[in-house]
């Protein structure tokens, strides 16, 4: 079971269905609950006012009409609405070989859906292909998990991407307070993504940053002069990797703290994944970290 959860193997698999599921079940979730709960009370009925009730759900509009006291009634009901947000930009074709960025976002998107849907919560997707926003409403069920995960395969890493855009819209579209969880590399607009992020979570929504970078990314481990090639601009710089590589090091690991700290100063869920991490591995910590059982 372990080899089969590699991350080269899992990503080499073509039914995305089964590489979630083989994720879920590697990361040994139980009951497969939800890391996304909560309540929301929505209103029921009313009913006539008793000496004790909380004066707070008197209708005030009613008492003036009828000159007769009523209360609100709410059911309190315990299923979320999750919407995950994927980068599709060209940084996360990156590494063009083993698995990008881009391809274990997907699958880290396709197994937090397998788990929404099966614990009976809703779950919807807002991304971006080319200049156009790609939108499914969080909804529940087998039929919409499978329609979800055939959408997330079609999808494909371009050199477009504005997550402030696609937040801002996933957060406008929800209609009910929810989840909102975005999984990308954050490089694109890094202080107007986080911008963004403040107001959906000033909005009542519960916000959620799932960082995905590669391993060479964080380390560098090249040993001799490299062409890199900025898979957006196009733009080519060649590197002496030995020079550079103490600085660029003291950068990246900034620039991981910045984002760290940040979504720690805003009161938003962060977890940091690398590509070499065993999806399995990388969710097994995130439902831990939510406080869930796994």
């Amino acid at each position: 079971m372990t080899a089969l959860l590699d991350p080269a193997v899992v990503a080499a698999i073509d039914d995305l269905e089964l590489a979630a599921r083989l994720i879920v079940e590697g990361a040994r979730s139980g009951q497969h609950r939800s890391p996304f709960h909560g309540f929301s009370n929505e209103f029921s009925q009313y009913r006539a006012y008793r000496p004790g009730d909380d004066l707070k759900y008197l209708d005030w509009k009613i008492l003036a009409r009828t000159d007769r006291l009523y209360t609100r009634q709410f059911r309190e009901t315990t299923n979320m609405s999750v919407v995950l947000v994927v980068d599709t930009s060209a940084s996360m074709a990156y590494p063009p070989v083993e698995v990008s960025k881009f391809r274990y976002a997907v699958l880290m998107a396709a197994a937090l859906a397998h788990l929404i849907i099966n614990s009976g919560d809703a779950v919807g997707l807002m991304t971006m292909q080319g200049e156009k926003l790609v939108w499914m409403p969080a909804r529940g069920g087998r039929g919409h998990l499978r329609l979800l995960l055939a959408q997330l395969e079609r999808l494909t890493s371009s050199a477009t991407w504005d997550p402030a855009r696609g937040l801002a819209r996933a957060a406008d579209l929800l209609r009910r307070r929810g989840v909102i969880l975005a999984i990308s590399d954050f490089y694109d607009a890094e202080e107007a993504t986080r911008v963004e992020l403040r107001r959906v979570a000033r909005r009542g929504h519960d916000v959620a940053v799932l960082q995905v970078v590669s391993r060479d990314e964080v380390d560098l481990p090249f040993t001799s002069d490299v062409e890199f090639e900025d898979l957006e601009s196009g733009a080519r710089v060649v590197v002496d990797v030995r020079a550079a590589r103490g600085v660029y090091r003291e950068q990246m690991a900034a620039f991981l703290e910045r984002w760290r700290t940040s979504a720690r100063r805003d009161g938003l869920d962060y977890a940091l994944v690398t590509t070499d991490d065993k999806p399995s591995d990388a969710l097994r910590a995130y439902l831990l970290k939510r406080g869930q059982p796994a």
